[in-house]
């Protein structure tokens, strides 16, 4: 692709300002690693909220988007349960609340709320951090392998997707590491604002360019229909044949089943909590739990509107003028590479640099988010805790600066190693994030579960994620989920009840100071004997509904969007209308009844 001035003027203006302004606010993060790595928890809910999207509308997923669009049609729009991304309505309900109410500075330094100190909590302190430098290290490879790809349609020069991967690394790399937090959270503001215009455009471009008679006679029957059955039922021969081996390849012809899966593993994964990375560093950042709700919520309601309007835009695009092209390519057509050449062949000059800056933003939101979530283990969990326990805040900074110089190297070592981005996406969301599912399910809702059983569970959990691709090659990691779980939950209750519980200081003030609902009886009966005063304010029921609710909520906000860009202006309505109610509804039931602490 041959890019013109303007759009190179506005890429080069776009990048300049986003160093600048991160190496301009950089002061404010060394004062200390609170400030470094959680800003001082100054920063207001809403700019946490939309620096999380702006985190989340990373390149790699949407080019994963596209092409799963573009493969599955309305369909796609369950297929992002596999991250899951209804994960977010589960904190919004309930679990930000909790994890907020620690008031630590990580996930690792959580452990102490709940299981004290001791050998078993150092043990279970440690896995977590390995668990953390592990995933960190598995994003930063899954972005390195998507921005190489993106890069190398755009620009000029004769190189190899990794040679841009490495440019684009080393700019981002410099304003992170040097503004921590601070730097994240006001660029990803910015460049959730470029994003959300570029991707608005495109929506609008696709709707004026594209005919729903043209999409209908680019597409197989069924591709327009949100709703299946057990078997998948589209066929592409005689369209673009290469599709077909595409839906073989991914594993989707009983798509009620895969959908069966990704709900399964879904609900047990969100019911653990966030994983030790940036999601859950913002919702640490937040002023108060009522915030860290609120922060959770904004997510949903920022990011996908905006996400699938571009998403659904490039996809229709591509199917009704590029269709013959891809169908002349045969089997050698990589459908990730659909975002980028769509956007070669019909975003207008001016909007291709603008679109091209907010998807590098996409990029260096993920990146930016992943580099700055994981450093504060190995700084805080690690080096200031055994090695350097009264090192200066200098000290500590210039440590943090040293390991995300040291994680990003080692994660565009193996992103060096990559074929494509669904392998290291499929292995993240389903095998890695599998084998965390049981230890930290058990942590919330079970009174009895104790620090072995955590370490003993997430151990087993992470060797089954990792031994995985190794010793099941042809095994979908998601088709791997209940064998990753069944390790963890063995692991977590044969080491849980071998072991004597913990102490029952330790159990009542976490169960004061979180308020947890679950397996929770004699600890709580102990609590209330204790303080007569005490106010129980956990609501199985409530939280459950609005769960349900809320994630009905969620799916409307996706395919609104979708709707609109295929031109199904009654199935939109249709979605606004149920939209419009369950907004309503978590209004009444969810937010009103937020506590402050």
């Amino acid at each position: 692709m041959s890019l013109s001035w303007i759009d190179i003027v506005i890429i080069a203006l776009y990048l300049s300002a986003v160093l600048l302004l991160g190496l301009y606010i950089s002061k404010r993060a060394s004062t200390d690693l609170d400030s470094y790595f959680l800003a001082g928890k100054r920063i207001p809910w809403w700019a946490l909220g939309v620096s999380n999207a702006s985190g989340m509308f990373d390149i790699a997923g949407t080019m994963w988007l596209v092409s799963m669009c573009f493969v599955y049609g309305l369909k796609g729009a369950w297929l992002p349960w596999i991250w899951p991304i209804f994960n977010q309505i589960f904190l919004m309900v309930y679990l930000s609340v909790w994890l907020r109410r620690s008031n630590v500075l990580t996930g690792a330094e959580w452990l102490k709320t709940r299981f004290g100190t001791g050998k078993s909590a150092e043990m279970c302190h440690l896995i977590v951090v390995i668990f953390a430098i592990v995933s960190a290290i598995g994003f930063i490879a899954y972005a390195f392998k998507g921005i190489g790809k993106f890069a190398e349609i755009f620009f000029p020069w004769e190189v190899s997707p990794d040679i841009y991967a490495l440019v684009i690394f080393a700019v981002t790399t410099i304003y992170v590491v040097k503004g921590g937090m601070y730097s994240v959270v006001f660029t990803e503001v910015l460049q959730f604002v470029i994003m959300t215009i570029a991707a608005v455009a495109v929506g609008i471009i696709a709707i004026y360019a594209v005919s729903p008679e043209q999409i209908a006679a680019a597409t197989p029957e069924g591709w327009g229909n949100l709703f299946f059955s057990w078997h998948l039922d589209l066929n592409w021969t005689g369209v673009i044949d290469s599709v077909n081996d595409k839906i073989q390849n991914d594993g989707m012809e009983l798509f009620g089943l895969m959908v069966m899966m990704m709900l399964f593993k879904g609900i047990l994964s969100s019911m653990a909590g966030p994983v030790p990375n940036y999601d859950m560093q913002r919702i640490l950042a937040t002023k108060t739990p009522k915030e860290a709700a609120k922060m959770s919520g904004l997510v949903s309601l920022v990011m996908f509107f905006p996400r699938y309007m571009m998403v659904t835009g490039l996809t229709v695009l591509a199917l009704v003028y590029m269709g013959p092209d891809i169908q002349a390519q045969g089997e050698h057509f990589d459908f990730e590479q659909i975002l980028p050449y769509a956007i070669d062949n019909f975003v207008p000059i001016g909007l291709t640099g603008l679109l091209i800056a907010g998807l590098l933003a996409a990029f260096m939101s993920t990146f930016a988010a992943s580099v700055n979530a994981a450093p504060v283990y190995i700084v805080n969990d690690i080096f200031k805790r055994y090695f350097k326990p009264n090192a200066d805040n200098a000290t500590l900074i210039k440590m943090s600066y040293f390991v995300s110089f040291l994680l990003v190297t080692i994660g565009v070592c193996l992103g060096l190693m990559l074929d494509s981005i669904n392998e290291m996406m499929q292995w993240i969301f389903a095998a890695l994030f599998g084998g965390y599912a049981a230890a930290n399910l058990l942590k919330w809702h079970w009174w009895r579960f104790n620090a072995y059983g955590y370490f003993w569970g997430m151990l087993a959990g992470l060797i089954g994620s990792l031994v995985l691709p190794l010793v099941l090659p042809d095994v979908q990691p998601l088709m791997a989920f209940p064998l990753l779980l069944l390790a963890g939950l063995v692991g977590s209750i044969v080491g849980t009840l071998m072991t004597p519980a913990e102490s029952d200081d330790v159990l009542c003030q976490f169960y004061r100071q979180v308020r947890p609902w679950g397996f929770w009886t004699p600890i709580r009966n102990k609590v209330m004997q204790q303080d007569s005063t005490f106010i129980d304010d956990s609501n199985l029921g409530r939280d459950s509904i609005n769960v349900v609710v809320g994630t009905i909520w969620q799916l409307t906000l996706v395919i609104m969007p979708i709707y609109l860009v295929v031109q199904q202006w009654w199935s939109m309505l249709g979605a606004f209308a149920v939209m419009a109610v369950t907004t309503w509804f978590l209004k009444k039931n969810w937010l009103d009844k937020l506590e402050e602490s």
